[in-house]
């Protein structure tokens, strides 16, 4: 790491994830990206892996962001995120306030081609006029190995010649015009389609805006067999016009890695109906139910056991990648999501000293224009474990108070492993 970039060393896979939270007051959205570089003696030069916009903000709170890519990846490539505004009128030092989020806000895991893993990245095609709900169609970007991963005839959704695990992200800008937007927010649904049956494996919720541009976002991890296909929608209110944008520059993109399954696993989860915190919520830990079938290296732990329903616990050494999705309604000043590791070495819950070093990732929001509305908050991380090693999430809120979570859709947690 040097000069806020990242160099590289081998060829390779990565998959990467950034976490940002600020306060601005620019005249217009601001983008947050990620942007590969090129060795010298490519042609290729600079590209664009993905963008996030952060919307113009009704009033002065924290909004939060998180981006990802995947990317394949040569010896002398760098990587920079960067944080743009498309006009002039955002001065960095008055307009901007970023928070200080607490443990790694920048991650990444590499993946070998002896893996077997294969990388992929699609533009959404460009949307000509205003619509409501919007399943969109790809253009391949790159693919590393275009016979294991591909497109479906129609352009769609993605196809796997092979079982594994996926860790996907779909990143879409648009521009929306409409109350109703503000009122119901948007959604934004992944679902896996096998021997023609559809089942949705991961929502993520985003709160609507009104004569604003935005992004909405999903990332998670699921399994697929051999012929699964993967698809997405942008679900969005009646009444609410939407302009959904495609361009070279990132901000309209899905990401993904198909990792085998012999070295990868995959668990999912959404928040247990029961024991939800509400009120002036202060660190209280969120407690899950299992949604995806049981994996052999990643277990919720169950009535009897410590910290049930709590704690994830790990029973192989590896790399884990985390994207968590909360839905609620707050009236915080600040509301705080935080992701805790603890233990190793077989304990499967004490290890004081990684307890102490603080969260391993962490995401904040501000105070909503109004408390009734739905509002959403993730975040996204990779991370060594060891056999026995546990993660926990808590949510704080600062001055004010949590109305509501849902255990519906738009709150969920997806916890990929692989092998070291």
């Amino acid at each position: 790491m040097q000069g806020g970039r990242l160099s590289l060393q081998q060829h390779g896979l990565l998959w990467l994830d950034h976490n940002f939270a600020l306060k601005h007051s620019c005249r217009n959205f601001l983008q947050l990206g990620m942007r590969l570089n090129g060795s010298q003696e490519e042609e290729s030069g600079r590209w664009d892996l993905s963008g996030v916009r952060i919307e113009q903000p009704d009033g002065k709170y924290f909004q939060s962001v998180s981006v990802s890519g995947a990317v394949e990846v040569e010896p002398n490539h760098t990587l920079s995120l960067m944080l743009k505004s498309p006009n002039q009128h955002c001065n960095q030092t008055k307009d901007l306030h970023a928070y200080d989020l607490h443990g790694h806000p920048f991650s990444l895991f590499w993946l070998s081609h002896d893996t077997g893993s294969v990388a992929m990245t699609a533009q959404t095609t460009v949307s000509a006029h205003y619509q409501t709900s919007y399943r969109p169609t790809f253009r391949t970007v790159s693919v590393s190995d275009a016979y294991m991963v591909g497109l479906t005839h129609d352009s769609r959704g993605v196809r796997f010649t092979e079982s594994g695990v996926v860790k996907f992200v779909l990143q879409q800008a648009l521009y929306a015009v409409g109350h109703t937007c503000v009122r119901e927010g948007f959604s934004v649904v992944a679902y896996t389609n096998h021997n023609g049956s559809a089942q949705e494996v991961m929502r993520a919720f985003k709160a609507g805006v009104n004569y604003r541009d935005t992004s909405v976002t999903l990332s998670g991890a699921v399994r697929v067999d051999a012929e699964d296909t993967l698809t997405f929608e942008v679900s969005t209110p009646a009444q609410c016009n939407v302009r959904y944008f495609g361009d070279s520059s990132g901000i309209s993109v899905l990401s993904l890695v198909w990792i085998p399954a012999a070295v990868s696993s995959a668990l999912t989860a959404t928040v247990s109906p029961t024991g939800l915190p509400s009120g002036a919520v202060r660190n209280k830990p969120l407690f899950f139910q299992q949604v995806s079938p049981d994996s052999r290296q990643i277990h919720l732990s169950t009535a009897g056991e410590p910290n049930a329903r709590k704690n994830f616990v790990f029973r192989e050494q590896g790399t884990a990648n985390v994207a968590l999705n909360l839905k609620l309604i707050h009236s915080c000043n600040v509301v705080k999501l935080s992701l805790h590791r603890v233990g190793g070495g077989g304990s499967g819950g004490g290890g004081s000293s990684q307890a102490k070093a603080g969260p391993v990732a962490q995401q904040v929001s501000g105070h909503m224009p109004e408390g009734s509305e739905w509002a959403s908050l993730g975040l996204r991380a990779s991370f060594e474990v060891q056999n026995g090693t546990a993660i926990y999430v808590t949510l704080d809120c600062v001055r004010g108070r949590v109305n509501q979570i849902t255990n519906q859709g738009g709150t969920n947690i997806s916890i990929l492993w692989v092998t070291l």
